[in-house]
Order: C-alpha cells, then structure tokens, then sequence
C-alpha cells in the first residue's frame, strides 16, 4: 500500500530520481507536490511531474521509486489539460539540482488556471492559499487566461464559457 507523500517523502523522491538522471534535464512539480513544498498541505495523494526530456532512464527509476519509497507518482502536468501561456518554462520557480536533474515548480500561474479549470474542492482550496501566500497574483492569472482563452477549442473536455466565469470568480479584478 502506498503512503501519503509528505516534505520528507518527496525530498528523498527527488533525490533517488536525480540520481537517476542519465543526462541533464528538468523535472517540474506541480498540484499537491508543489502545495507540500510551499507548506500549504502537509501531503498529498501523488506527486504529479513533467519530465523535460523524458527518458527511459527516469521513467524505469519512477517505476522503482514508487514501490520503494510507497507513493504515488503520476506524468501530469497542466499541459495536459489546458493550454499554457508560452514562456511557462522560465516561469517556473527552481526548487534545487539533484545531479544531473533539475528540480522546479511548473509556472504557479498556469497551475493556478488548470485547477481553476477542474475545480474540485482540493483545487479550490489550493487557489485561496496560492492567492493568500502571494504566489499567484490574481491579475496575472487573468490575463493569463485572456491569453489561452482563444486556444481552448484545442481542450474539448473544457466549457469555456464555464471557465471564464471560475476564472472571474476565483480571481476577481482588484479594480472593480
């Protein structure tokens, strides 16, 4: 049975697949992995990552790492579910180097969106600490989503129209 992750668990996860690496890349956190590093969940159920390059090497030690350290560890990123603002790569906030692996949280704004996007009761939840702590601004996820907004045809799953109204909701404009 796998466990929660927690801060400890996910260090040692980033340090057993850092050592992994066969060639340098990039390994971006994102949903509860990033909510635990930045202490605003104590766990999480998984930890979602984006390799940047995938590689066999890291896929098989991903494999390994789950039964040996007993978590959850999914290939998930918001650009699987929606469509991110370009330069999301040097958004992302660098959280350490374990060999040849870098370590960073995929752009706070664009995670802000995806959950806005799903919001379930976790997300939610996960939006008002983000917002509270400083880490997103809510202009910026508005405009953000102005920007991706024309691309949503590409996500059928999504009702944009739905959407807008979350991202209104969730991120109101301070100046209105």
């Amino acid at each position: 049975m796998r466990a929660l992750a927690d801060r400890e668990r996910i260090g040692r996860f980033m340090r057993a697949l850092g050592r992994s690496a066969d060639r340098d890349g990039t390994c971006y956190l994102t949903g509860g992995a990033t909510a635990v590093l930045h202490g605003w969940r104590a766990s999480t159920i998984d930890v979602d990552v984006l390799l940047v390059p995938e590689s066999d090497a890291l896929l098989r030690a991903i494999r390994d790492l789950k039964d040996e350290l007993r978590i959850n560890v999914e290939l998930a990123s918001p650009l699987d579910f929606i469509p991110v603002v370009p330069g999301w790569e040097e958004r992302s906030v660098s959280i350490r180097r374990e060999g040849r692996l870098r370590f960073a949280h995929f752009d706070l704004v664009s995670q802000a969106l995806a959950k806005a996007e799903r919001a379930h009761a976790q997300d939610l939840e996960d939006i008002a600490a983000m917002v509270d702590l400083g880490l997103v601004d809510p202009r910026a996820v508005r405009a953000a989503f102005q920007q991706i907004e024309p691309e949503l045809y590409r996500f059928p799953a999504i009702d944009p129209p739905a959407f807008r109204r979350r991202v209104e909701s969730l991120f109101p404009d301070a100046s209105s």
